[in-house]
C-alpha cells in the first residue's frame, strides 16, 4: 500500500510580480519554497530588474518524479515576455521531489546551457537552486552559486 500525502501548492502560472528584492538563496527559498512538497519536479524562473526586484516568477516547466523538460526557449520567454524589457537577471529553481536538494548531472548541464544561452542575449543568470526538504540538519536547499558548481560569472 502507498503512502501518498497531498499538498495544496498554488503555483502562478503567468504573473506574480511582488517588487521585493530577491538576492540570496535564502530569498529564492523564501518565493519558492512552496514547490519543496510537489511530487513532480517544478521548474520556475524568478525575473529581476536590475536592483534584483522581482517582475515575474514563472512556471516553465511540471515534469515528472524525477525529471522535468526544460529549454532556453521556454526560460527566456519569461525574461522577454512583456516586461522583458526591464528583465536584467533571472534566478533559475525547481524541486527535488526526493527531498534531497542535491543537483544531478543533469541539473548542472542545463544549468551550464542556460547560462551559456543568458550571455548570448544579455541576460545574467544569477543562480540555480534546488529545493528539497530539511531532514536530519541537511539543508533545504542548495545554491549552484555558492557551491561552486557552476560559473555564473
Amino acid at each position: 500500500m502507498s503512502n501518498f500525502q497531498t499538498a495544496l501548492v498554488q503555483l502562478p502560472l503567468v504573473r506574480e510580480s511582488s517588487g521585493e528584492r530577491v538576492r540570496t538563496p535564502e530569498d529564492v527559498y523564501r518565493v519558492c519554497g512552496d514547490i519543496a512538497n510537489l511530487a513532480q519536479e517544478a521548474f520556475t524562473v524568478l525575473a529581476l530588474d536590475v536592483k534584483n526586484r522581482l517582475i515575474n516568477r514563472h512556471l516553465v516547466s511540471l515534469g515528472l518524479a524525477d525529471a522535468s523538460l526544460v529549454h532556453p526557449r521556454e526560460v527566456f520567454r519569461a525574461a522577454i515576455g512583456e516586461d522583458g524589457g526591464a528583465c536584467c537577471a533571472l534566478l533559475l529553481t525547481h524541486n527535488h521531489p526526493s527531498g534531497d536538494p542535491t543537483p544531478s548531472a543533469e541539473d548542472l548541464r542545463i544549468t551550464r546551457q542556460l547560462i551559456q544561452a543568458g550571455r548570448i542575449i544579455d541576460i545574467k543568470v544569477m543562480d540555480h537552486v534546488v529545493i528539497g526538504r530539511p531532514r536530519n540538519g541537511s539543508p533545504a536547499f542548495v545554491s549552484m552559486r555558492e557551491g561552486g558548481l557552476c560559473a555564473f560569472d
